[in-house]
């Protein structure tokens, strides 16, 4: 069976400006390591994050989230520069990153920062998620544009400023995660709008 890929007008092997960076790790990677391989690695540490910070572990939970969320951005070049983008790791990529993303924002920034921010966010990747089902249900593979690369970074900053300002005491961190998780909320919209993973 053909899956046909809904290209939203942009060639899913065009480089993004994150590309340029990964790309001397990517070369040093063995070739038996695949970018589903990796997206499968951020489902496999995605818990233990999740444990690490609901107890509090912050000194290990932060850093590890940090290196978790970086995974993401390296899954995508992997899979752009050796041409290995699959209708799998298109959709189940962005399930993986929504999982790690959502959690924390449930944990962490209901708690610290705006919980009706945090909804927000979590209803839109919610919807996000039933669209690309639904997509793919369709024999179409609904792939990422550079609205959903913004939103995914934005709500990485965000998270990563709070879990600073619960590690670290730094309050400074909470009003910028509000004003970022603000940003995000709506470059997820736009995401949603132009049926973006």
């Amino acid at each position: 069976m053909i899956i046909a890929i809904t290209m939203n007008k942009r060639d899913p092997y065009k480089w993004f400006p994150h590309d340029y960076i990964f790309q001397p790790l990517v070369y040093i990677t063995p070739a038996f390591v695949t970018p589903n391989h990796v997206t499968i690695f951020r489902m496999v540490l995605t818990p233990l994050v999740i444990l690490l910070l609901l107890f509090e572990n912050y000194s290990i939970g932060v850093p590890l989230f940090c290196f978790t969320a970086l995974t993401d951005a390296f899954d995508g070049s992997l899979a752009r520069i050796r041409h290995q983008i699959t209708p799998w790791g298109t959709f189940y990529d962005p399930v993986a990153d929504k999982f790690l993303i959502g959690s924390v924002i449930v944990l962490i920034v209901v708690k610290f920062v705006n919980p009706i921010i945090a909804a927000v966010i979590i209803a839109i990747e919610i919807l996000l998620i039933l669209g690309g089902w639904y997509q793919r249900q369709r024999g179409r593979v609904v792939t990422a544009n550079i609205w959903g690369k913004v939103k995914m970074c934005l709500e990485v900053c965000a998270v990563i400023f709070v879990l600073i300002a619960v590690w670290g005491g730094a309050d400074l961190f909470i009003d910028l995660s509000n004003g970022t998780l603000v940003l995000a909320a709506i470059f997820a919209v736009i995401s949603l709008l132009t049926y973006s993973l």
